[in-house]
Order: C-alpha cells, then structure tokens, then sequence
C-alpha cells in the first residue's frame, strides 16, 4: 500500500503541474505536496477562497451551493485556467479542487461532505464523498478529505493510486470521468471564448492559448477576420502581404456569432475550416464585433477591407457619434490596430484615404498601399457564381 509522501514523490516526478483550490478541507493535502522535495516542480500556485468574497471573486460568480460537484467542477476549471496562464512551458497541466464541510466546533445539520475535482485538457474527473458524520473528528475528517485530494492529483497525472482513504463500511466514493465536448461544440454553447484551429487538423482552446498580450497567441500576432465563405486567393494574399508589412504571422478569425444572423452550427464550422487545412490557422471566437475581438485579443493587429474599415467608423453601427468614439478608444487602449486594404466598390478602387477618420485616431490606421495588395474579388460574388451557401 502507498503512503501519503511517497505517492507525494511519485507526483513530483510527472511533467504535470497544477493550481491547487482548496475551500473547507483539504489543507493537510496541500501541506503534505509542499513537505516533500520537488513541490516546484509540481504547484504553481496554491488557493483557499475560505470567505464567501473570496469564492465570489475566484470563480467570478456565487455557486448555487458551496459544496457541491458542480462548484469542485467549476473550481476545477478555474484553476485550470490560472495554470495555462502561470505556466512557463508545454508542460500539462490540472486544475485541481477541493470543497468541503467537515465537522468544526459547533454542531452541522447537513452531511459532512467533501467534493474534488480535477481539470485537464482533455476531461474532468469528479470525486464526491459523504462522511459517515459522528465517527471522526475534525483533523480524522480532514485526513479522508486531503487522501481523497491527493488521490484525485495522481490520477490526474497518470499514476493509478493504491492510497487507502481509510473510509467507513458505510462510505461510499462516487467517481465520474467526463470527456471534454468538442472544442467546437464548447464555443458554441458558450462555455469556452476561444479556440485556435490549427492547420493540421488539431484544436487548442482559450485556456490553452496564451494570451497576445504575452507575445501573440500561439506565435500570431495579426488575424485577418472574415466569414471565409467561401475563402479565396484575394483572402490569402492579403494576409501574405500583411504578414510581410507587420513582420509577424497572420492568421485568419472566424466568428461563430453575427450580429444580425443566426449562429453557425457545428457542421457549418467543420466546412469552412476545411479550407484552411494544411494552409493556415484560425482563430475560432463568438466575437462578433471589433470591440468585443480587442476585448478578447489584445494587442491584436486586425487586417481588414476598406468596406469593414468604413463600418468601423460609422456612428450608426454604434448608436451614436460619442459611443463611437468611446469604442475606438478603448480598441486603441488595449493596443490595438487596423491594417487596411483597398477595395473595388460600384466601379471604383477605395482605399483608407477615402474614409473620414475621427480627428486623433489616425494612428490607429494604417493602408496597405494599392500597389502591395489589389484583388477585385469577393465571397459574395463567388457565392453568386458558385450557388449560395449559408452566411
């Protein structure tokens, strides 16, 4: 049978790293990772939101109920989560956490209970325990709960834990494995903001990607948004272009949602990202307009038409002049920019010179020059020649 410290030792010597949570127990578990040699290798970062503020504030939102499988689930999550973003290699990482009511210095009327779980890249598991209440103490229930924790961590890093968790005959564990839906499907449902469809076929999903403010996501530091439907050469060459003006990879973004159409079904996403296989990425969002895009992508370069460009500065699309100007504001404060290319539009070439940009935010601009990029092409008319598809 293992023991606590050496299955401990056998945790620190996977590539696994994790953010551990833990609320109301589990505390010892959290001592017993850090008393063994290698803790660093293993933890990034370590959290007890004990305080109803504390949770709030960590998950976002007040759980429904405090102890419960779907808050260790959503705890879980977040930790996950704050591991993509503190980790500082490939290493894979879990989120795990711990929430708990275990006996304490005044009588409970509901059941000493403890849930865990832990978040990875491909799944969730979910362990729920209901203490035999009156047959421990505090620091026996606490033992249960930080075992059940460690547990839960090995698992997660591939090691098949003989840990005993010292339970009762009437101490039932009740385990759920749960693969992640498609990174598709988890976009679309909204439970995810972003994914990175890569051109060899593979997704990475929001907490995955590092974020542009760190450097670009994924080595991409310019998106070239559209509805790619179909994509054509004028889309590839414009990126090409734009790619050797920025110096930095372009990629292409496509949004799930449109602001005055229904949103895209899974099939419909799978078609369109077919055209860009062995060719380029995409950037998945449900960003449907470019403030909600600078919201989600920082520090993003967009490479955009001289029609969208026009849209951009159109109070109308804004419900007003001053709203405007505050959503330009913003886009510009979070580092963003716009990179425009010229279009053919009722028999004319127009190009950013033509378009009355407010007073100050020039800089947020800048042309392609006509000579870099002409393609008198669109996904409209191709569409008109080809037979309509969906928008």
């Amino acid at each position: 049978m293992t023991t606590v410290l050496e299955l401990v030792a056998q945790i620190h010597s996977t590539p696994h790293k994790g953010v551990v949570v833990v609320a109301g127990g589990g505390a010892q578990g959290l001592a017993w990772l850090m008393e063994v040699p290698g803790a660093s290798r293993t933890v990034l970062e370590a959290l007890v939101p004990y305080g109803r503020r504390s949770m709030i504030q960590f998950l976002g939102e007040e759980p429904a109920q405090y102890v419960s499988v779907q808050t260790a689930q959503d705890m879980a999550r977040a930790a996950y989560r704050r591991g993509m973003i503190l980790r500082e290699d490939a290493s894979p990482v879990v989120g795990l956490a711990c929430t708990a009511t275990i006996a304490t210095d005044r009588p409970k009327r509901g059941d000493h209970r403890c849930c865990v779980a832990a978040w990875g890249q491909d799944g969730v598991a979910t362990y729920d325990l209901v203490l035999a209440k009156g047959r421990r103490d505090r620091s026996g229930e606490e033992l249960v709960v930080s075992r059940l924790l460690l547990r839960a961590l090995a698992e997660a890093c591939g090691i098949a834990s003989s840990l005993s968790l010292e339970l009762i005959d009437s101490e039932d564990l009740k385990v759920r494995h749960q693969a992640h839906p498609s990174p598709i499907q988890r976009l679309l449902s909204g439970e995810i903001s972003l994914v990175l469809a890569n051109p060899d076929g593979s997704f990475a999903v929001d907490e995955v990607i590092p974020p542009f403010r760190k450097g670009g996501l994924g080595g991409i530091s310019a998106l070239l948004p559209g509805s790619f439907n179909p994509l054509h050469h004028g889309h590839q060459e414009l990126a090409r272009v734009a790619q050797e003006i920025l110096g930095a990879t372009v990629a292409f973004e496509l949004s799930v949602v449109n602001v005055d159409k229904p949103p895209l079904e899974e099939a419909e996403v799978r078609r369109r990202l077919a055209q860009f296989a062995g060719q380029a990425p995409v950037v998945l969002t449900r960003a449907e307009t470019f403030r909600k895009k600078a919201g989600l992508l920082p520090g993003c370069a967009f490479v955009i038409g001289w029609d969208t460009a026009v849209r951009l500065v159109e109070p109308r699309y804004y419900g007003g002049h001053a709203a405007m100007l505050t959503a330009l504001a913003e886009m510009w404060a979070l580092g963003c920019r716009f990179l425009v290319a010229g279009r053919e539009h009722q028999g004319r070439f127009h190009t950013l010179e033509d378009i009355a940009i407010p007073q100050g935010f020039q800089p947020l601009f800048q042309a392609i020059p006509q000579s870099s990029f002409r393609a008198d092409i669109s996904s409209t008319a191709l569409r008109a020649r080809q037979g309509s598809q969906p928008n």
